[in-house]
């Protein structure tokens, strides 16, 4: 077989899935990247999902050349038990029930991931967390970038990770953003470094439980061997606990001191952490200290140093050059619908954080401000959260509460008696109100805490609605 990356082992794919019966669970983004790849290979593809036609007319619309069979707004079990190899799309639970009677009968279940890291031979660094990962995910692409080394960036972010094989592109590393979806069915990559930003509360919906939750992200550290790299933050309990089960090359990435930190930590730290005196990052995954200014990093709040933290390990571990990293410290501008500003209109200031889905990503979010009031603009579809958590952070930051979507009702009961509370229908509402009742200086900022499904097809759509409105003020 040649050692070209994706489509260059062309003899090799079409002989693994050349007139396969293949059955596509699922038709996002992920599924189309799955079909395009799938029908190159020769295999008899078909694609169902329980959203009607019309309603996924965009990614229909993206496979009109391609030889497609279709079972849409529901799912035939027959289908299923025909099928000799499923691929789930990371929306779709794998506890329904045509995946479980497949799964009795043995069917191969894959995901687009998996069918991506087979395929792809360059270094793979994976993030994963519960926040932080698209600016983890970014940061690093850019410091390979910064370096002269080619990075595709993808997986949750961006394009999937089989539009790189697709592409037929060719890269010095793959960066990719994995979230507990995409990792469930993982069983194929083993990273050059494996990045856990934090584990907090999320989607509990799905999981059930944190436990859960926290084994599918797991399922990360249990792909690395003892080659690979496996940053990990000695500030978050349930990321730092993983240094038991750990295979690989810990490095670990605090905000703390270790010389402060109890214990020999100091002695046999490797990583790096926040100088907060010095307005520095010391870096020591080298094994050798190295000072990186930070007076000029451009992003604000604790989690964002968390977040440059985890990528300069992650990069400095994979050899990109300190030159690099301080310059991209010094020009890295964030990402969008992540504690984005939009604008300054008399003397008020808004924020897009339209990728706050969960409660800890608006507690990170709240405390990234430090004496401007508040008004909060958040809701959406539920996760089965806790909303109780954010009681102390309202009470100190928030002016006003306006809460819409599926979860206002819910939210309002857990923390609507702490700030002057509104329930609305829409975010134009939403937006006018919170405008109508600012005052210079004010913050308005979105940050739902909650998933977009109920409004919108997903969070980027829910920021640029947001961005569309406040610049019609």
């Amino acid at each position: 077989m040649s050692e070209d990356t994706g489509l260059r082992n062309e003899e090799f794919f079409m002989s693994k899935y050349k007139g396969k019966r293949v059955l596509i669970v699922g038709f996002g983004i992920s599924g189309v990247a799955a079909a395009k790849y799938l029908v190159k290979q020769g295999a008899k593809v078909t694609v169902t999902d329980q959203k009607q036609k019309n309603e996924l007319s965009e990614h229909v619309d993206a496979c009109v050349d391609l030889k497609l069979e279709y079972e849409l707004g529901k799912h035939n079990p027959k289908t299923f038990e025909t099928a000799e190899l499923i691929v789930v799309s990371p929306g779709v639970p794998l506890n329904i029930k045509p995946l479980e009677e497949a799964r009795a009968k043995s069917i191969p279940i894959t995901s687009e991931v998996e069918l991506a890291v087979a395929a792809i031979k360059e270094p793979i660094v994976a993030v994963t967390g519960t926040n932080g990962k698209t600016t983890t995910t970014k940061v690093i692409g850019e410091m390979f970038q910064a370096d002269g080394k080619k990075a595709f960036v993808g997986g949750n972010i961006g394009k999937p990770l089989l539009d790189y094989v697709l592409d037929d592109q060719k890269a010095d590393v793959v960066v990719a953003e994995l979230s507990s979806f995409q990792l469930e069915l993982l069983d194929k990559l083993t990273p050059a470094v494996a990045v856990f930003t934090n584990i907090e509360e999320d989607h509990l919906d799905r999981y059930g439980d944190m436990q859960t939750y926290i084994q599918a992200k797991k399922r990360l550290l249990k792909a690395c061997n003892r080659n690979s790299f496996v940053v990990l933050n000695y500030d978050n309990a349930n990321v730092a606990a993983f240094e038991q089960e750990n295979q690989g090359k810990l490095i670990w990435f605090t905000k703390k001191n270790p010389i402060s930190v109890a214990g020999n930590f100091a002695e046999e730290f490797c990583g790096t952490y926040w100088d907060a005196g010095k307005k520095a990052a010391v870096s020591k995954v080298t094994g050798r200290e190295e000072v990186y200014d930070l007076s000029k990093f451009r992003l604000f709040g604790e989690h964002n140093k968390e977040n440059l933290l985890a990528a300069m390990s992650a990069a400095r571990a994979m050899g990109v050059s300190q030159k690099a990293i301080q310059t991209v410290i010094e020009n890295f501008k964030g990402v969008p619908h992540r504690l984005e500003f939009i604008r300054r209109k008399d003397g008020v200031y808004f924020f897009n954080d339209s990728k706050g889905t969960n409660v800890m990503s608006v507690q990170r979010s709240l405390a990234a401000f430090n004496s401007n009031p508040i008004i909060l603009i958040a809701g959406g579809k539920d996760k089965g959260s806790d909303f109780a958590p954010l009681v102390d952070l309202v009470k100190k930051k928030c002016k006003i509460l306006i809460l819409l979507g599926e979860a206002k009702e819910k939210i309002n009961r857990a923390i609507g008696d702490y700030a002057e509370t509104y329930l609305v229908g829409t975010f134009e509402e939403a937006v006018l109100l919170g405008y109508q009742k600012s005052r210079s200086g004010d913050i308005i900022l979105l940050s739902p805490g909650c998933a977009s499904y109920d409004m919108f097809r997903n969070f980027e759509e829910r920021g640029d609605y947001f961005k569309k409105l406040v610049s019609q003020l």
